[in-house]
């Protein structure tokens, strides 16, 4: 079987809601990462056989097929088609996946994946509220129902089990947080995101341009003290978890291209790096966002490996709760988890995360001159999906 290269990864830095990206359609958004990639990679826009963003709220600006909406509004020709994926969190994780697949495949050589998510315009749980005003019912089904008795699936309530399940006391989530917004800082600071961000416009909610261009996560709060994070608010009474300890609302969208041999050798480019696995998994949906452990202890015993052949490791912090227990049940080194920060301080645009961690992750392991990378992250309904990376 063919080989799955990534030969360009971008994104856009993260925007708070209500931020610098407020004022841009989600499509346009996501277009100007595709046409980021094709000005990166510099294939001929025609030669690219295939779109597949992920996006999790497909509602309103978000409707009627996303991904081929993003085409459209991109300098691709009408000839290339689009689809759109929803796994939730994961879901351009899962993109990235499918194209591997279709080169590896031989059925395409040439396939953007990617992901978009405008949380200003297209708030979350969108999808269900809309049509629960509406009377049009509910996603839970009288089977579901019936299997899972008296059970409200809640992503909050997974985080507190974690914590509980794994002895994670608050104060050692109020540390997390405060990490991931050092090591974000410095990340910044140090000009490590430069590569990876795609420079967009400021367009402000009301569709004016400052004349400014959005290049810095705007959810990185560079004054963050342990005493501040302390003091927020818990989200459940006697729980651990608060808005500080999890992930952050953020519009943005991410993408890579994909290419096998044929596309390479017709590129000419040297690839950043070769899927060396892809695997996904099903778990617990009320516990929720603990499937990354057993996924991807699985994705190492199926791949060969040991946790210490990874030289990195993204993991979604999507609640502080996760990347902690999953460094413990891994037995990893913190070390190489989310290096230059995540989720918590650079924001988690949902459908977009996935590319936009292996965005990160494919430049980090480039700077630091490092071999094998591993991406996982929860995902509702108690799935992840674990990708690893060789760079090249």
């Amino acid at each position: 079987m063919a080989e799955a290269y990534i030969v360009a990864a971008a994104r856009t830095a993260g925007g708070r809601r209500g931020g610098k990206l407020a004022g841009w359609h989600p499509a346009d958004l996501a277009a100007q990462v595709i046409d980021a990639l094709l000005a990166r990679s510099g294939i001929d826009p025609a030669a690219v056989e295939d779109v597949i963003l992920g996006c999790v709220s497909q509602v309103g600006e978000q409707a009627t097929n996303i991904a081929r909406n993003a085409v459209l509004a991109s300098k691709l020709p009408e000839s290339v088609p689009g689809t759109s994926v929803d796994r939730q969190c994961g879901s351009s994780q899962q993109a990235l996946h499918f194209a591997a697949q279709a080169v590896m495949s031989g059925a395409m050589d040439a396939v953007i994946a990617g992901g978009v998510e405008s949380m200003t315009r297209v708030p979350m749980f969108t999808p269900n509220v809309l049509p629960a005003k509406a009377g049009l019912g509910s996603y839970m089904s009288p089977a579901m129902k019936a299997r899972y008795p008296g059970v409200e699936f809640s992503q909050f309530t997974g985080a507190e089990m974690i914590a509980q399940n794994y002895g994670i006391q608050k104060d050692a989530l109020d540390r997390y947080a405060l990490e991931s917004h050092h090591r974000a800082i410095a990340a910044t600071r140090a000009g490590v995101f430069n590569d990876e961000i795609v420079p967009i416009d400021v367009l402000l909610a009301d569709g004016t341009r400052s004349g400014e261009q959005h290049t810095v996560d705007e959810g990185i709060r560079f004054e963050a003290t342990l005493e501040g994070i302390a003091g927020v608010k818990l989200i459940a009474e006697g729980g651990r978890c608060t808005a500080a300890t999890a992930s952050q609302i953020c519009d943005g969208a991410s993408g890579v291209l994909v290419v096998n041999e044929r596309g390479l050798k017709a590129l000419g480019v040297k690839p950043l790096a070769r899927i060396h696995h892809m695997s996904v998994m099903g778990h617990d949906p009320v516990i929720m966002l603990e499937a990354p452990l057993p996924a991807t202890q699985r994705a190492l015993k199926k791949a060969g490996m040991s946790i210490g052949d990874i030289d990195l490791h993204e993991v979604n912090e999507a609640f502080a709760p996760v990347p902690i227990a999953w460094l413990q049940a891994l037995d990893a080194d913190p070390a190489r988890l989310n290096v230059n920060g995540g989720a918590i301080a650079l924001g988690h645009p949902l459908g977009a995360s996935g590319t936009k961690l292996m965005t990160t992750l494919i430049h980090a392991l480039g700077q630091r001159g490092k071999r094998y990378g591993l991406q996982t992250m929860c995902e509702g309904g108690g799935m992840a999906n674990v990708t690893i990376v060789e760079r090249l």
